[in-house]
C-alpha cells in the first residue's frame, strides 16, 4: 500500500470508530467527496487538511501520518536516543541489545526515516561488538534502500571501514571510488573527506602507499578549500597516519598536531581523549627518546579517559600506551602496575582485539626476569586469538604476539605466530 493508501485507511477506521459518516467528518470546511477520496487514497491531503482531520477526529497528527500515537513516537525517539548514547559511550553491547530491541517494536515498521536511523545504528553497534559480517549485511540492505544523501555517504563510510576490517580489500576500495573515483564525483563536503579518509586507510592496508600518498594530499587540498574543522581535522590526522606507515615519521608528528589541535577545539571529551592517545602512539615512533613528554601526555590522557567515562577498551589502550613507556624507560614495575590495570578493563574477547596489554605484561615481567608469569600472559593473548577470523587486524595481533615472544626467547612459538600472522594477511 502507498503513504496515500495508509494516511486515508487510519482516517477511514478512525472515523468509524468515532460513529461519523464521511459528510459529518467533512461538514462544513470539506466536501464529503473530497473526504471520501481521501479515505479511498485517490488524493493526498495537505499538512493543513491533514491537521484539520486530525482535531475533528480527536486524534494525533502524528497516528494519521505514520501509525502510530505521539506517544509511541515519543517512546521510540526516547529508545533511539538511549541506544545512541550507549554506542557513544562505548557501551556497544548495551548498544547493540537496544537498536534489536526497538528495530522488534511493531510500531517502528511505517516510520521509515526512524527505522533506517535504527538499521544504521544497530550496524554501527554490530562492527564494534567485532561482527564486521552481520554488520556489513545490514549495512548492504540499507545501501539497497532510497536513503537520504548524506545517509547513503555514512553507509558507504561504514562499509569501507568495515571491508577494510576484514580484509576485503578489493570490496573496501570499490566502496570508497564508486562516490569519489567517478568522473561524477560530487563537491567536497565534511562526510565526503571523511569517506576518502577511510579509502585511504584501505590503500595503505594493501601495500598501494604511493596512491596512498597522492590521495593524503588531495585530501589536504580539499579540506582547506572547505575551510571546517571537522574536515580538516579528518584529512590532517589521515595524511599524518599515511606518513606514519610510509616512514615519514617526523611528518607525520606535523599533521597529527593540527589535527589534535583541531579537535581540541570541537570535539567531544571522549573523543579528545581517544585521539590524545592515538597521537601519543605517533609521538612514540618518531621520537622514542623523548619519554617523560610521553609520560606527560599519556598521563593527561588517561586522567581524560576517567573523567569522560570512556569505555574499558579504550582506558586499557591509554593505560597499555603508558605501560610501554615506563618500559621504554626500564620501569618495569611502573609497567606491570599500568600493563594490570589494563588487562583488568578487558573482556575476555577484547583481549584478543587489543592484545597490547597482555604482551606488555609479558615483556615486562620478562625484563623483571619472572619468566613464567610472562609466558602466562602471552600465552593467554595466543589462545584469544586462536577463534578469531583471518583478518589484518588479527594478523598484526599474531605479528605483535610472534615479536613479543621472539623477544622472550621463545624461538619455536614465535615462528609459529609468525607463520599464523602470515595465514592472517592471506599470505
Amino acid at each position: 500500500m502507498t503513504t496515500s493508501d495508509l494516511v486515508g485507511l487510519r482516517i477511514k477506521t478512525v472515523r468509524r470508530q468515532r460513529g461519523l459518516s464521511q459528510a459529518q467528518l467533512a461538514h462544513p470546511e470539506l466536501s464529503d467527496s473530497y473526504v471520501s477520496l481521501i479515505e479511498s487514497g485517490k488524493r493526498t491531503p495537505t499538512p493543513a487538511v491533514l491537521e484539520l482531520l486530525a482535531q475533528k477526529l480527536d486524534c494525533s497528527l502524528s497516528y494519521l501520518i505514520n501509525g502510530v500515537t505521539a506517544e509511541q513516537m515519543e517512546d521510540i525517539e526516547l529508545a533511539l536516543g538511549y541506544a545512541r548514547l550507549a554506542l557513544e559511550n562505548g557501551e556497544v553491547s548495551e548498544a547493540r541489545t537496544r537498536f534489536a530491541e526497538l528495530l522488534a517494536n511493531n510500531n517502528l515498521t511505517g516510520l521509515t526515516a526512524l527505522r533506517q536511523d535504527t538499521e544504521f545504528g544497530l550496524a554501527l553497534a554490530t562492527e564494534a561488538c567485532g561482527d564486521r559480517d552481520e554488520a556489513i549485511a545490514i549495512l548492504l540492505r540499507l545501501q539497497g534502500e532510497d536513503v537520504p544523501a548524506e545517509r547513503r555517504i555514512e553507509i558507504a563510510i561504514a562499509l569501507c571501514r568495515a571491508y577494510r576490517e576484514s580484509n576485503r580489500l578489493t570490496e573496501a576500495v570499490e566502496i570508497g571510488e564508486s562516490i569519489l573515483g567517478g568522473a561524477t564525483r560530487p563537491a567536497w563536503s565534511d562526510l565526503l573527506v571523511e569517506l576518502g579518509s577511510t579509502l585511504l586507510g584501505a590503500y595503505i592496508v594493501r601495500g598501494d602507499h604511493l596512491r596512498a600518498r597522492q590521495f593524503a594530499a588531495e585530501l589536504l587540498n580539499a579540506s582547506d578549500t572547505l575551510g571546517t574543522p571537522r574536515a580538516m581535522a579528518a584529512a590532517n590526522w589521515n595524511a599524518a597516519y599515511t606518513a606514519s606507515h610510509t616512514g615519514h615519521r617526523e611528518e607525520a608528528l606535523t599533521f597529527a598536531e593540527r589535527a589534535l589541535a583541531l579537535h581540541t577545539e570541537t570535539a567531544h571529551p571522549r573523543f579528545l581523549a581517544r585521539m590524545r592517545v592515538s597521537y601519543a602512539q605517533i609521538f612514540r615512533r618518531a621520537r622514542p627518546q623523548d619519554a617523560g613528554q610521553l609520560r606527560d601526555l599519556l598521563t593527561r590522557a588517561v586522567t581524560e579517559h576517567e573523567e569522560s567515562a570512556t569505555s574499558g577498551g579504550n582506558r586499557a589502550q591509554a593505560l597499555a600506551e603508558l605501560a610501554c613507556v615506563e618500559l621504554m624507560s626500564g620501569d618495569s614495575e611502573a609497567a606491570i602496575r599500568h600493563g594490570l590495570a589494563a588487562d583488568a578493563m578487558l573482556t575476555d574477547t577484547e583481549v584478543g582485539q587489543e592484545p597490547e596489554a597482555g604482551l606488555l605484561l609479558g615483556l615486562a615481567y620478562g625484563a623483571r626476569g619472572d619468566f613464567a608469569e610472562a609466558e602466562r600472559h602471552v600465552a593467554r593473548v595466543r589462545a584469544s586469538l586462536e577463534p578469531l577470523p583471518g583478518s589484518m587486524q588479527s594478523a598484526s595481533s599474531w605479528y605483535a604476539t610472534a615479536e613479543t615472544l621472539e623477544r622472550l626467547g621463545d624461538s619455536d612459538a614465535a615462528v609459529e605466530s609468525y607463520q599464523r600472522a602470515l595465514a592472517c594477511a592471506g599470505v
